[in-house]
Formats: C-alpha cells, sequence, structure tokens
C-alpha cells in the first residue's frame, strides 16, 4: 500500500506537470503575438528655434492611423529642464513609446529614452550623441553650410535664427508665409544647452531609426549619416529642408510607423 501511494503521487506529479507544459505550449501564440504587437503610443519633441506645433502633420497621420500621439513641449532652457518635460509626458503614457525627435529634439531622447517605457527611437534629422558628447562635439564635425543661419548667443545667452537666413537655411522646401510665421513664433534655445553632455544613451540598447534630410542647411546632413552609421540606426534619407517633417509629414510618419513595428 505505501509503496502504490508513492505511485500514485508520481503519476499524479506527471499528469500536473503535463498540464503546465500544455497550458504554458497553447500560450505561446498569445505570447508571441502579444511581443508583435505594434507600440501604439507615439511621443514627439521638436527642437531649437520651434515648438511642438510644427508637428500637427504628422500628428494628424499618425492619430487616423490609431495611434495615440503627445508632443512635448520643452522650454530650451536647459538639457536638463528638456529632459524633464519629456519624462513628465512619458511618465503619462499607459504602454511602451516610440520617443521621437528632431534636430536638438535628438540629443533630448537619446537621454530620456532610458525611461523605461521608451521601446525604440526615431531621430528625424537630429542630434544622436553618445553618453558624455554634446551637441558642439557634433556640431563642429562638418562645415556648416552658406545658408545657416545660427546667431551667436544674445546677452542673456540664448541663441536665435537668423531672419535673413531663416527661410533658406531652415525650411527651404516650405513658402516664405509660412516661414515668416515660423521665424516670428522662433524659441530661442539657451546656449549652454548645446555644450551640455548627455549622461546616457539610449540607442545603446533600444532600436533606432533615423531620418537623414539630404537638403539640410542648419545641420549638414553628412553629421547625421555618421551619427547614425556609428550607432547602427535604421536610416532612410529623403529629400527636403531642416524641418522635413513639415514638408514631407507622410514620408516620416512612414517611418515612426514602421518603428513602433519594430520593422
Amino acid at each position: 500500500m505505501k509503496s502504490k501511494f508513492k505511485l500514485n503521487l508520481g503519476i499524479g506529479g506527471q499528469l500536473i506537470a503535463a498540464v503546465i507544459v500544455l497550458g504554458f505550449l497553447l500560450a505561446l501564440p498569445n505570447l508571441s503575438n502579444a511581443q508583435n504587437k505594434p507600440v501604439k503610443n507615439i511621443v514627439l519633441v521638436h527642437g531649437a528655434f520651434a515648438d511642438g506645433s510644427g508637428w500637427r502633420g504628422v500628428y494628424d497621420i499618425l492619430v487616423k492611423k490609431g495611434y495615440n500621439v503627445s508632443i512635448v513641449q520643452i522650454p530650451l532652457t536647459s538639457l536638463k529642464d528638456d529632459i524633464d518635460a519629456t519624462n513628465r509626458i512619458l511618465d503619462r503614457q499607459d504602454g511602451p513609446v516610440i520617443l521621437v525627435g528632431h534636430s536638438w529634439g535628438g540629443v533630448v531622447i537619446t537621454e530620456a529614452g532610458m525611461h523605461p517605457k521608451v521601446a525604440g527611437l526615431v531621430y528625424v534629422a537630429a542630434y544622436q550623441p553618445d553618453k558624455g558628447e554634446n551637441t558642439l562635439k557634433w556640431a563642429a564635425s562638418q562645415p556648416v553650410k552658406p545658408e545657416y543661419g545660427i546667431l551667436p548667443p544674445d546677452d542673456k545667452g540664448f541663441v536665435y535664427y537668423d531672419k535673413a537666413k531663416f527661410h533658406d537655411g531652415f525650411a527651404g522646401d516650405l513658402s516664405k508665409a509660412e516661414t515668416d510665421f515660423m521665424f516670428a513664433s522662433q524659441e530661442p534655445i539657451l546656449a549652454e544647452s548645446f555644450a551640455t553632455p548627455v549622461a546616457d544613451a539610449a540607442w545603446k540598447t533600444k532600436p533606432a531609426y533615423g531620418i537623414v534630410a539630404t537638403e539640410d542647411k542648419s545641420i549638414n546632413p553628412d553629421i547625421e549619416r555618421n551619427m547614425y552609421k556609428r550607432s547602427n540606426t535604421h536610416t532612410t534619407e529623403i529629400k527636403g529642408s531642416h524641418v522635413v517633417f513639415i514638408s514631407h509629414p507622410d514620408a516620416v510618419a512612414k517611418i515612426i510607423v514602421a518603428a513602433s513595428e519594430n520593422k
């Protein structure tokens, strides 16, 4: 009786183990589907001399596709302030996020992208420094274009874009009427921000996608290419100005969608 009781226990244990294994195997397709499910939260970060309203075209496209899109209004008063502003929006998301940055916004998302909710990064004609690097290092790595119009800091330490060069240097593929308004509403950046190194680089551990604006006159396109090559970023080249996300929102939204699907 004693040995028979032990044998029954063994059979029972085997049955329990079999049920557990069977349940796990049945759950595998669902686990796989969950892992492959597209990220539905998108957070957009603007760059210097601009604000979040420039993302309207991209926003409209993504929302129509069912994405939950949030736009950060960074203050451009320091790298820390801009990262803090981005993290506040990331904290409010209800799940994984694709974090997108334009120009200076690329520096911001490089560090803010360490947030645990960030699943991937998209750099749009953006700087992409490594840990310990600052923006100036990369800005000075290639010659500037003749149309480049970023002015020296004013007496308060803020940097503006030159009115005479704003259209050709910042947004040459938009109408003059559009760029006149963009110039009038530009948000300056504290010059010290460009000299501040990033504390960490999210692109080292998370998927990164990059857009080179081939007609960019504010950031030499070769700088964008060199940064993205260094980081093994999935790179797409689009014929457009520095504000390629305004002039070609469909093409930019397509890359963001690809990032959300990790394609």
